[in-house]
């Protein structure tokens, strides 16, 4: 075995068919074939199942999938991170809710470059669960996501407490006037939002199940919505008062269950912190102390 029979593997279960895999590999498919069955004589068990339609994995290629994820993961590691010099340097993939983005983004890559100037950072920014799936798949190296989360395989750092508040227009008086608009319409980001999540607990909460919603894809649109009188939203407080204090909103505060949010950093716990993500860690403002050295 070598690691092309683990990417020739890996593409046969990406692609469900041993044709598009030798395609995607730029090989021939009973290459494809024999590298594949020469894996289960090695393992002693079938990887996959065969059928007219499609290639599936068994669960015992399921098992492998998953050692051959963390394999590649831990080898590009290796690459990145061996040389002679003692200069802490590799690529790290981070994860980012896009509020989280707008705040500390900027601020870690400029702390990052200033102290680790060799370490590139590649950003990406969705809802936490994808976050979190691609952290469980070695898709990202590490990823910021809002607590609470109960995932054995994912270490947990404590990032920040942060306050998140209701967010209307500027000449909405109070609570009680906003929640008797009928119909009352919302402001929210795509379904798996933690902010759109408080909003509809607190609705609930009021007893209102029955509301509209206008999906924006962007902090800046869903302020200028609310700024326009459209509806109402909920969003960090540090958000508001650092861009857009100028604009004509306002803010109340949530019921303290549902106003506070904590974020924290997620890492996979089997695998070695290569020595730019530590250095990441260290800088990221969390509380678990990290040893950068090699």
């Amino acid at each position: 075995m070598n690691t092309n029979d683990l990417n020739l593997f890996e593409a046969v279960a990406h692609y469900g068919s041993f044709t598009k895999a030798a395609e995607a590999m730029f090989t021939v498919q009973s290459n494809v074939t024999t590298r594949i069955k020469n894996l289960e004589e090695e393992f002693g068990a079938l990887l996959f199942t065969r059928n007219n339609r499609k290639v599936e994995l068994t669960p015992e290629g399921e098992k492998l999938i998953h050692y051959t994820k963390q394999f590649k993961h831990i080898f590009d590691e290796a690459k990145r991170s061996i040389g002679k010099s003692d200069v802490v340097k590799g690529q790290i993939k981070i994860g980012f809710l896009e509020t989280m983005m707008t705040l500390k983004g900027p601020e870690l890559i400029n702390e990052l470059a200033s102290k680790f100037p060799f370490v590139d950072l590649d950003f990406r920014s969705a809802m936490s669960a994808s976050l979190i799936s691609d952290v469980l798949n070695y898709k990202l190296d590490a990823a910021f996501v809002p607590a609470p989360l109960d995932i054995p395989e994912l270490e947990q750092i404590k990032i920040k407490d942060e306050q998140v508040v209701i967010v209307a227009p500027a000449d909405c008086e109070n609570l009680d006037i906003l929640l008797a608009k009928n119909p009352l319409k919302t402001i929210v980001f795509d379904q798996g939002c933690v902010f759109r999540a408080k909003l509809d607990s607190w609705l609930v909460s009021r007893g209102i199940i029955q509301y509209h919603k206008t999906v924006m894809n962007s902090i800046e649109g869903v302020v200028n919505f609310i700024e326009s009188g459209i509806g109402f939203s909920v969003m960090p407080e540090e958000i508001i008062s650092t861009f857009y204090s100028n604009r004509k909103i306002k803010t109340f505060q949530l019921p303290k269950e549902l106003g506070l949010m904590t974020t924290i950093l997620v890492y996979r716990k089997d695998v070695p912190l290569s020595p730019a993500l530590k250095a990441f860690i260290s800088i990221s403002g969390g509380t678990k102390s990290i040893n950068i050295d090699k």
